[in-house]
């Protein structure tokens, strides 16, 4: 598990959007291992946890986590979808629709959402923003245990102390440079 570190603004989601092929770098090029570009990368093989959750109002949480899993034809995606949510302890909230939720419920439904695929890769944009520090340190377990299981790697951004001590490597950005970690 990666952490990427900088205050606000200092260049992590842009960072991160590079990585994905989302945005283009001022200077130089991306390299994915096994991808001819990052833009072109399955979307099964490099999850996205964005700070924006883009949860469908219409969908209960349940369906919103299984919507992936069904479109990448896995099976029984709905029942992939209730243990996703019950492993970040929202199983209780599956019926509901994100808009009946709180934020920190609506992120760590689309942290299911991206693991519901089992991906190779996660990539998440401060994944614990909006979660208690007792919530983040049960989120960073539970990607812990399903990275050691499935051997997902993982970046994470944030400013998160939890986050950070709990990364196994730090990369440090202070004005979209990076200053320490590389």
């Amino acid at each position: 598990m990666v952490a990427l570190l900088g205050r606000s603004g200092s260049g992590k989601t842009t960072l991160l959007n590079c990585l994905l092929g989302w945005e283009t770098p001022d200077a130089g090029a991306v390299s994915v291992p096994g991808v001819a570009a990052p833009d072109r990368a399955p979307w099964t093989t490099i999850a996205v946890v964005p700070q924006r959750f883009g949860l469908l109002d219409e969908l209960t949480l349940t369906d919103n986590v299984a919507l992936p899993a069904r479109l990448a034809g896995l099976p029984e995606p709905h029942d992939a979808a209730l243990a996703a949510l019950e492993a970040l302890r929202l199983g209780h909230l599956a019926a509901r629709t994100p808009e009946e939720v709180s934020l920190g419920e609506q992120q760590r439904t689309a942290l299911a959402r991206a693991l519901v695929v089992r991906p190779a890769f996660l990539v998440a944009d401060e994944p614990t923003g909006r979660l208690d520090e007792e919530l983040t340190g049960h989120v960073l377990a539970g990607l812990r245990e399903h990275c050691g299981s499935t051997g997902c790697g993982v970046l994470l951004a944030s400013h998160d102390p939890v986050v950070i001590a709990s990364a196994d490597r730090v990369v440090r950005l202070h004005d979209g440079l990076v200053v320490d970690g590389a």
